[in-house]
């Protein structure tokens, strides 16, 4: 497994969590790859063209463990991780779905699924 490629995703992940990259649209769109959607923990399903406004996606107190990656393809990942939501008290499981574009990763799925 190549931990570069590991850490750089992972990296990704955890910017995403970060109000500053949230709440910025030209942020979001570098990161984002364009038709990229979630299925979010409350079982909303999000489009990146219809929920990024110029406030972006709203902030969350987070902190991400248990990161790992599955090679799918040479220019695909999945990642996988758990997530606490320090605000609700929530541990949800998530994945992404990564694509090289544009020669760099761009997060095309993401999913959230709430675990007690």
């Amino acid at each position: 497994m190549n931990n570069t490629l590991k850490e750089q995703l992972q990296h990704l992940e955890e910017k995403l969590l970060k109000p500053e990259t949230r709440s910025s649209k030209t942020e979001l769109s570098r990161i984002l790859a364009e038709g990229f959607f979630e299925i979010g923990s409350s079982g909303k399903i999000l489009y990146q063209d219809e929920e990024i406004s110029d406030g972006g996606i709203g902030t969350v107190q987070m902190t991400m463990d248990q990161f790992e990656i599955h090679p799918l393809s040479d220019e695909i990942i999945l990642s996988t991780y758990r997530i606490f939501n320090e605000e609700t008290q929530q541990h949800s499981l998530r994945s992404s779905i990564w694509k090289w574009i544009d020669e760099r990763w761009q997060m095309v799925f993401h999913q959230g699924t709430r675990v007690s």
